[in-house]
């Protein structure tokens, strides 16, 4: 192996890291989304859960926007993001697109 195909395969592997770093903060966006927009308010049992379910909201969108960026940062230099991430990306999103709905239900 060269020096030219091994730069090459750890600019690769450094895009997938990074990709999969912004899908772990979309995926604890997505569980504080949960726990804030739709548990929060039960266990708390407070008047008005707008705000609860407002902020929520907030951080679904956030993680949503996190795993389409990741899997945008993913595709580093000459090496395109691979068909199994962009599905991961997909599905991640429509986790959190179901998640805003979720918490919209209030």
């Amino acid at each position: 192996m060269d020096a030219d195909q091994s730069a090459a395969e750890r600019t690769a592997l450094a895009g997938e890291r990074t990709m999969l770093a912004w899908w772990r903060t979309a995926l604890a966006s997505l569980a504080v989304a949960l726990a804030v927009g739709r548990f929060l308010p039960e266990i708390a049992a407070v008047d008005h859960t707008w705000p609860y379910v407002l902020l929520g909201l907030g951080f679904a969108v956030y993680a949503a926007g996190l795993f389409v960026f990741g899997a945008m940062r993913g595709g580093v230099g000459r090496h395109p993001v691979s068909r199994g991430s962009l599905l991961a990306a997909v599905f991640g999103t429509l986790l959190a697109l179901g998640t805003i709905a979720l918490i919209a239900a209030q």
